[in-house]
């Protein structure tokens, strides 16, 4: 009952997310919950990622890293919940903090932004505009990898931003939330291949490989089911995610950008280059045709459709219960 209960607060906080997004006045101010959860990795990180100690140990370390980082925000989640559940109106706080914890809007003006550039500034701006959201040397990339870059950020961000933080919170309410949030921010900063994290954040990246997995096959679904607001087919939008999906390196990422392949009739992934070394990736709908500037509006159409998807299944399941209730 309690995971049904979170149903109308999902719906509620989606749309706040959507309308009112990350407020910069607001973070210039006080420090975002991410960002406090980074700096108890970093801490973490400077404590116990020991260079001089041998691999086993640095394993061990990041298990006890990344278990302590989780627990805690578990925790800070269950205080929260509790004091909030005692105030008359105390809904009201659960859902701003789930929205402030939902990344929509900040995707959706950041990818936004990259289309924008095309306009304003030609490549070399757009460029610029994707380096802040993908890990890959922008300097490599021509027009049409600057807009793959962009759209694969979409689809696979799609998952960890909004389907997966939705999920754990209406699975464990805000105990869950701040804990997958805990997860992927762990992730982001230590789960590498580098000689620094290879095994210090091997358990941060294999953690965050599990609690993502239901997400992003539900991501997958929900993008392919909103293919028509880029003029795609939903069946070929399925039938490319089960066909490509498995051969990602990722066990997740490829099921929404496989979907977001098939749903704008566009080639994603293929080789890149990362650090300097080029990755021999295979193509999402190796079929499909070269991406282009334009097909980044047309991904952020199949975005904002995926996600209204989600919120009103969200809205009617969570009235329903109220109603029944």
């Amino acid at each position: 009952m309690l995971a049904l209960a979170h149903l109308w607060m999902l719906a509620a906080a989606l749309a706040l997310d959507a309308v009112v997004g990350d407020p910069d006045w607001l973070w210039r101010r006080a420090p975002h919950p991410i960002v406090l959860l980074g700096r108890l990795v970093a801490y973490l990180d400077r404590r116990l990622n020991h260079q001089h100690a041998p691999p086993r140990t640095r394993r061990i370390l990041g298990v006890v890293a990344i278990t302590f980082v989780a627990g805690f925000a578990f925790a800070a989640g269950q205080v929260i919940d509790s004091l909030l559940m005692h105030l008359p109106i105390g809904w009201i706080g659960t859902v701003i903090l789930s929205a402030i914890l939902l990344a929509g809007r900040s995707l959706h003006d950041h990818v936004r932004a990259v289309r924008l550039a095309f306009d304003e500034g030609g490549l070399a701006a757009a460029r610029v505009a994707v380096a802040r959201i993908v890990g890959r040397d922008p300097a490599t990339l021509d027009a049409s990898g600057v807009s793959r870059a962009a759209i694969e950020s979409t689809a696979e961000n799609f998952s960890d931003a909004v389907v997966a933080p939705a999920f754990w919170f209406l699975l464990l309410g805000l105990p869950g939330l701040l804990a997958y949030k805990a997860i992927n921010t762990a992730d982001s900063m230590i789960g590498h291949l580098s000689p620094r994290y290879r095994d210090f954040g091997w358990a941060a990246a294999r953690l965050d490989d599990l609690v993502n997995l239901p997400a992003s096959r539900l991501a997958g679904c929900l993008v392919a089911l909103a293919a028509p607001a880029a003029g795609g087919s939903v069946a070929t939008a399925f039938a490319v995610m089960r066909r490509d999906a498995p051969g990602h390196r990722s066990p997740n990422a490829g099921w929404p950008e496989a979907a977001m392949a098939g749903a704008l009739g566009i080639a994603l992934l293929g080789p890149r280059v990362y650090e300097g070394r080029l990755s021999d990736a295979p193509y999402l709908n190796a079929e499909g045709r070269a991406a282009e500037p334009a097909d980044i509006g047309r991904a952020l159409r199949v975005y904002r459709a995926a996600w209204g998807i989600l919120g009103a299944l969200a809205a009617v399941a969570g009235a329903a219960v109220l109603l029944l209730t």
